[in-house]
């Protein structure tokens, strides 16, 4: 079972130095912090830590999405990735980064 973890940069930098001092191998340094060797291996390279994924809709044409979104402003999200022949979840990443959203009164009107 994995567990996702994000190390601070400070205790990254500490681990090594540790490592330095002690003149501690990676299976030494892993034993001794229980940090999976392949993670010392990947903050050898970076260091600092990945604070967000930017990544942009590659499935999703955005302005067709904006436009559907105008014409159709009641279609539920499920609806719309039928249409465009994505997941429920890609439509509800791409209304995030359009900053949409709607929300629903629980009293109707």
């Amino acid at each position: 079972m994995s567990c996702s973890i994000a190390y601070s940069l400070d205790f990254r930098e500490q681990v090594f130095k540790v490592k330095q001092k002690e003149q501690l191998t990676f299976q030494e340094l892993s034993d001794w912090f229980g940090i999976p060797i392949r993670t010392l291996f990947r903050w050898q390279q970076r260091i600092e830590p990945k604070t967000n994924r930017i990544k942009p809709s590659t499935k999703i044409d955005m302005e067709v999405l904006r436009k559907d979104i105008q014409n159709y402003p009641d279609r539920y999200q499920y609806e719309r990735a039928k249409i465009f022949g994505v997941s429920q979840s890609a439509i509800f990443y791409a209304l995030q980064r359009l900053n949409i959203s709607y929300k629903k009164n629980a009293i109707s009107s």
